[in-house]
């Protein structure tokens, strides 16, 4: 008999739409759909991918709070599956976000083996690599191919009770799992051979990589703040009542700008936060509390400062990609060069 496996994919990945669509509420599907295709033939005879469970990644996104992990594992309990697939994701970060969350949900509540994919960039993969295995998969989907089969082969594996090997060998994201073992050779004779591969500019490898972060040089302080030109720019989720750009609660993929022209203060009948992580109850009832336009207002008003630009740029923090974050700099930035902005104020939770 084969082993039962589902499914799990977005409402992109299902056929079904892109944004417009993002808010529907879980499904179940008989059999394969969309990127399901890749993983039957890469997982061939003895195993059956018996449903597939669609959901949005806004639905899942801002009813995290509200239960659809547990509405989730229902359906997939359903199916009686004997293991999961999670996506691939790629980059997409809310998909990502999606599918760590449920498969390890279903691993720690159904008890079965699990397999997702993503990019190492997306949030995603930092905030599971150390509760499930993530295949490594390159930034779009063109990489279905290549990456399918290393999922599939995986979840065999573990099916199968097979010794899952390291990361190299499998092809997932290192789990910062160190794992002792006996090397045919002494540590100072690779040390040795080490120094002088990188004394010889050739290519090196180490048994404890570390992540390689971006330094940011801190720009010169202002040197004259009664003049300064100030903008405000916030990760704080703080956006005009009703969202009009459908910025999303999690792992923003867009930024806004909305004006503040002629108020002295942030009002709550004209803003709200849709931020996903944390209290929204006293941003709520006070934006300022985000976007202190009271208090920028006063020291402009006061001379302290020379002028608050009329507008102030917003986004969401939480689970967003670092590569995201940064594009969205790289988009908004120019704009500020262009209205003579001299500093930021940049304001989070």
């Amino acid at each position: 008999m084969s082993k039962r496996i589902v499914h799990y994919i977005n409402q992109f990945f299902a056929g079904i739409g892109g944004e417009d669509m993002a808010d529907i509420a879980p499904e179940v599907r008989d059999g394969v759909v969309g990127p399901g295709l890749a993983l039957k033939a890469a997982l061939g005879e003895g195993y059956e991918i018996v449903a597939t469970i669609i959901c949005g990644d806004n639905y899942f996104g801002s009813n995290i709070e509200k239960g659809v992990v547990p509405e989730l594992l229902k359906l997939i309990d359903a199916c009686k599956p004997d293991g999961f697939i999670a996506g691939p994701a790629f980059n997409a970060g809310r998909y990502g976000v999606a599918c760590g969350t449920i498969a390890k949900a279903v691993q720690d509540e159904l008890h079965i083996p699990v397999v997702t994919g993503m990019y190492e960039e997306n949030p995603g993969a930092d905030m599971f690599r150390k509760d499930v295995h993530i295949i490594a998969t390159k930034n779009s989907s063109a990489d279905m191919r290549r990456s399918a089969p290393l999922m599939a082969k995986l979840l065999i594996k573990k099916l199968e009770n097979q010794e899952v090997l390291g990361p190299d060998e499998e092809g997932y994201l290192p789990r910062g799992i160190r794992v002792n073992y006996f090397n045919e050779r002494r540590g100072s004779e690779r040390a040795v051979e080490l120094l002088l591969k990188k004394i010889a500019g050739e290519p090196t490898y180490t048994d404890y990589p570390m992540p390689v972060i971006d330094r940011v040089a801190p720009a010169p302080a202002l040197k004259d703040l009664k003049t300064a030109r100030i903008a405000l720019v916030t990760s704080g989720g703080i956006v005009p009542q009703g969202n009009p750009d459908h910025i999303e609660s999690s792992s923003a993929t867009k930024w806004g700008k909305y004006s503040i022209e002629g108020m002295d203060h942030a009002d709550k009948k004209d803003f709200m936060t849709i931020h996903g992580g944390y209290d929204r109850a006293y941003i709520t009832e006070d934006p300022d509390l985000c976007i202190p336009v009271d208090a920028l207002r006063n020291l402009e008003k006061r001379g302290v400062i020379g002028k608050l630009m009329d507008y102030f740029i917003a986004t969401t923090g939480t689970g967003t990609a670092t590569n995201s974050a940064k594009r969205f700099g790289e988009e908004f930035v120019p704009m500020l060069k262009k209205d003579k902005v001299d500093a930021v104020l940049l304001v989070s939770t």
